[in-house]
């Protein structure tokens, strides 16, 4: 048996900085400061807020624009809350971006004075008493190479889109802001590249914090590799359609592999930008049922060939996966953060998922597959029962729990429909601490004949409810992309309030950050805890 790799304390990429008053982090273009609707994906402050126990008080002092990169600082106590606020009030934080332009800049020095005022979508800088606020930005140019001219940008004031509106109004639009005029490029060339303030806990000290800029780093690459730790994770999603400009193309990394999905074959160009050792394909098909197991297996493009079995790791957690078992290949990407909850007994900032902790705690994850879920639940201290309708995938749960060192033997793995199942424990008196849904959008058996998420999913959680104990923790989650996210909580807490109980603490996350939501490629992920009294 291979040796286990335990979770590391590795911080994220993106995190700079950090003692006990502070957390600097380096923010990718593409990711918001903080999430922009109630079921938008999780800005970089949600979702570092909700990732550690530690990071539970973290407070937003200032912003970054979403298509700009760079240095952010969030407080972690009252203390550098009110002294940063403070700092950023009175205009002694010092903050130097670095932009590119295009255009012909005819002076090395310049500062520029204005109001600036919203006009719908964006800003403009106006005269004195148009209505607008006084914002002032000093300008210098760095370097010039060619027809691109490099220049520091240190904002005075903090208006929203400053730098982006008074670049601009000089004639100078930054490289890749369409909103302001800059010419085509696959990202805003702007970036926060350094960070100077009084330390909250340091008297007079002044600490510098400093960041690159790279603007030649593809932006969807560059996301990543802020928030992917390596090596204890090596299988996340790479393209993301429509929302990472690869429209109709999906990219996932399974450890030395790469696997595009799309009802198109990659283009010898994103091949090329994938750069994989080896890359398969899947074509996706509406009608899985209606095919065989060889029609849905992913098929080899170029370079090396996968072993039947092979393994990838997640959180530090193994996982044996398989381009040959047909269209899943064992694991679904987009609920690693919330493995990750499991592992580390922390569902969001103030809500453990147990209080007391996992030893002795009872799981329940239906709708099993290759048991993820429950190897991370077992990790986490707590005894597991997996539930699934296949035998083959139960099987392929044993091996997951095997290769992460918790002995299958101690944990219940339980063959059958879900729904008949949940009768006959709650008829046994069976109940569980906590309880995990992530059904398919549409299934069927004889016991139970079909169910469509979308019209069924409080049916599902009315049963789970009978098994589920008093304070115990109910998971939800669907990816049945035409259920809206409104529709399916009225479900989830309609067959809580027919069963006569309430909840008494409730976080909804969405899909995590490597599956970024935009206009072209709206959510489908959606996933509640809810602690059920």
């Amino acid at each position: 048996m291979m040796t286990p790799v335990k979770l590391s304390d590795a911080l994220p990429p993106c995190v700079v900085f950090e003692d006990e008053h502070l957390l600097v982090v380096n923010k990718p273009a593409g990711w918001n400061t903080h999430s922009p609707a109630p079921f938008a994906g999780e800005g970089i402050y949600d979702w570092l807020r909700h990732r550690e126990p530690r990071w539970a008080s973290l407070a937003i002092v200032h912003r970054l624009d979403k298509e700009t990169s760079g240095l952010l600082v969030f407080g972690k106590t009252p203390q550098a809350n009110k002294s940063l606020t403070e700092q950023f009030m009175q205009r002694e934080v010092e903050k130097t971006y670095l932009l590119v332009t295009d255009r012909p800049v005819d002076r090395e020095v310049w500062t520029m004075e204005s109001e600036i005022r919203r006009a719908g979508d964006h800003y403009v800088a106006c005269a004195k008493g148009q209505g607008g606020e006084p914002a002032e930005t000093r300008f210098r140019v760095v370097r010039r190479e060619g027809v691109r001219v490099w220049i520091e940008a240190k904002p005075v004031t903090g208006r929203t889109h400053q730098i982006r509106v008074h670049a601009a109004s000089e004639g100078l639009p930054i490289l890749g802001d369409k909103l302001y005029g800059g010419s085509d490029f696959p990202r805003v060339c702007l970036h926060a590249a350094q960070l100077s303030f009084r330390h909250p806990a340091a008297g007079e000290e002044k600490p510098v914090f400093q960041s690159d800029a790279n603007f030649e780093r593809e932006p969807h690459e560059a996301l990543r590799d802020a928030f992917i730790v390596k090596p204890e994770t090596d299988a996340f999603r790479r393209r993301h359609g429509a929302a990472d400009d690869h429209a109709g193309l999906y990219a996932d990394q399974f450890g030395k592999f790469v696997l595009t999905q799309g009802e198109r074959l990659p283009t010898p160009a994103e091949v090329s930008s994938l750069t994989p050792i080896g890359l398969y394909h899947k074509t996706l098909i509406r009608h899985v049922r209606q095919t065989t197991t060889a029609e849905t297996c992913p098929q080899a493009v170029v370079g090396e060939t996968s072993p039947e079995r092979f393994e990838v790791r997640e959180n530090g957690v193994r996982y044996e996966l398989s381009f040959a078992e047909g269209y899943s290949v064992g694991l679904f990407l987009d609920q690693r953060d919330n493995r990750r909850r499991l592992l580390l007994n922390h569902i969001a900032a103030g809500f453990p998922l147990f209080p007391e902790g996992a030893a002795g705690r009872e799981v329940l994850n239906c709708f099993a597959y290759t048991c993820a879920f429950s190897v991370c639940a077992a990790l986490g201290g707590a005894r597991a029962t997996s539930l699934d309708l296949s035998r083959k995938y139960l099987d392929w749960g044993r091996r997951n729990f095997a290769l992460n060192g918790p002995d299958p033997s101690v944990h219940d793995f339980i063959f059958g429909d879900v729904f008949d199942w949940l009768r006959r424990l709650g008829k046994k008196g069976r109940q569980f601490d906590a309880v995990l849904l992530d059904p398919p959008t549409f299934s069927r058996s004889k016991e139970h004949g079909e169910f469509r998420a979308a019209n069924d999913y409080g049916e599902l959680v009315t049963q789970a409810l009978r098994v589920l104990k008093p304070q115990g923790v109910l998971f939800a989650s669907t990816n049945a992309a035409g259920l809206a996210p409104e529709k399916f909580l009225a479900q989830v807490h309609d067959a809580i309030a027919g069963a006569g109980r309430r909840v008494v603490r409730e976080h909804y996350v969405p899909q995590p950050p490597d599956f970024p939501i935009s206009r072209d490629e709206p959510a489908y992920l959606k996933t509640v805890w809810l602690r059920v009294a």
